[in-house]
């Protein structure tokens, strides 16, 4: 089968890339001029995945990129930047997603999947959450992905293209290094729960998301859904925490403070930092993480797709925590 990957120098994109040409398929991958002479591109056309230099925001690019595709997996996104403006998000998140639906449909591609993700729910007041959940995006990035997911399903249902949405949750795993402070802090003894730690945190490892989104572009009976693809339990942040601490030989968090001095400190760190496109020591985003509850139900994805995530989270956590060991960052 012939494929064509979106974000494929990013840590999702470019596990899922790797996956798909080892199993044989051919496979292309978008990638932006100034990503196409790096480490990341270099390491996808070794792995047998080849290179098409362009960004999403050009459409001929994309156009090109798409030639010949049977399915198109569309997982590159703008993410949170400093000082980045509101328009940034929209001209990748949103009307990059247009290009790609629109060049999918000019190539005759059978199915596009298209990745959203969990954040477009929010905080899950009711946990654990369904496919049906209420949206509730809390910042531009959520708003932007939830918008460009909507255009996606209108884009499908008005031109006649088959779109999956998928809305990954917590992705995590040897690779990526966003829970990387996490682990330093639990591992020293210095990270601090934010309020109580009984919010719920959910997360996935990369191979099971890979499998799931396999799983999107080629079960039939998956036309024109959307699946929530979540790892195979939940916790609560303390849990979460103390599992983590379990992993690494040490003792699990004890140290408990008030949210609202850290969020104060967040509006106050953006207000000046963003302006001058300086990456704030502290986001309001981040805080979300000790207050906001991410858990969710996979029965649909498990029942239509056959998704059935295999990497426990005590495993996930080891698996991680070595690959930082390895890099000497742990």
């Amino acid at each position: 089968m012939r494929v064509l990957v979106t974000g494929a120098t990013g840590f999702t994109g470019g596990h899922l890339a790797r996956t798909l040409a080892a199993r044989g398929e051919t496979v292309r991958a978008l990638v932006r001029p100034r990503s196409a002479e790096g480490a990341s591109a270099r390491a996808l056309a070794e792995d047998g995945v080849a290179i098409a230099v362009g960004d999403l925001t050009d459409a001929d690019a994309v156009a090109r990129a798409a030639e010949g595709a049977e399915v198109v997996y569309h997982i590159a996104a703008t993410y949170r930047e400093a000082g980045q403006p509101d328009r940034a998000y929209t001209a990748v998140n949103v009307d990059g997603t247009r290009h790609v639906l629109e060049a999918a449909l000019a190539a005759g591609a059978r199915r596009v999947v298209h990745c959203s993700t969990g954040g477009v729910h929010g905080h899950i007041a009711s946990p654990p959450a369904t496919e049906e959940a209420p949206f509730a995006p809390g910042d531009i990035y959520q708003e932007t992905k939830l918008a460009a997911e909507q255009l996606a399903r209108r884009f499908g249902d008005e031109r006649g293209l088959d779109v999956v949405v998928a809305r990954p949750i917590g992705i995590y795993g040897p690779g990526d290094r966003r829970f990387l402070k996490m682990f330093r802090g639990v591992k020293k003894g210095t990270f601090p729960i934010l309020g109580g730690g009984d919010v719920f945190y959910h997360l996935t490892f990369i191979e099971d998301l890979v499998e799931g989104f396999v799983l999107c572009g080629t079960i039939e009976a998956a036309r024109g859904r959307t699946y929530v693809l979540a790892g195979p339990e939940y916790t609560t942040l303390n849990e979460l925490a103390a599992r983590m601490a379990r992993v690494l030989g040490v003792a699990p968090p004890r140290l408990h403070l008030p949210v609202w001095p850290f969020w104060v400190a967040g509006a106050l760190c953006e207000a000046v930092c963003v302006p001058l496109r300086i990456e704030p020591p502290l986001y309001r985003r981040r805080v979300d993480f000790y207050t906001k509850s991410r858990a969710f139900d996979t029965t649909r994805a498990r029942t239509e797709l056959g998704f059935l995530p295999r990497v426990g989270l005590d495993e996930g956590l080891a698996r991680t925590a070595e690959w930082y060991r390895a890099q000497g960052w742990l």
